[in-house]
């Protein structure tokens, strides 16, 4: 058996508990679009109740604000990569961090057609 460098069984949760945390921290501290995502979402989050007919419409209302932290944090992770291997211009690195922004569009494009949906359904 290879032994892992965070361990295992619980010990290992633990740590990738820890892991977590630090990543949070830091997009919160560098990240202004993650910062802003985030304060979106928590002003969102309680209209959700509002707009909710059912839990699973209520899930999907919170899980779509969640997809577009999930992917400003791919998306800073792709740039602070990108970043850290090279400061100077590349066609290869202005691509992946494109890519990683085309991304974050499209989860806020997923969160405007389901919240407009909801807002809409609310309206009739």
């Amino acid at each position: 058996m290879i032994n892992k460098p965070n361990g295992s069984g619980f010990g290992r949760i633990l740590k990738a508990t820890e892991c977590s945390r630090k990543g949070f921290v830091a997009a919160w501290r560098f990240e202004a679009a993650f910062r802003q995502e985030a304060l979106l979402a928590m002003l969102m989050f309680p209209l959700s109740f509002v707009l909710a007919e059912s839990v699973g419409h209520w899930a999907l209302l919170v899980g779509v604000l969640l997809l577009v932290l999930i992917v400003e944090l791919l998306n800073s992770a792709i740039e602070a990569l990108t970043d850290r291997v090279s400061l100077e211009r590349h066609e290869l690195s202005g691509r992946a961090k494109d890519m990683g922004s085309a991304a974050v569009t499209l989860s806020l494009t997923i969160v405007a057609l389901v919240w407009g949906a909801a807002i809409w359904q609310l309206l009739q």
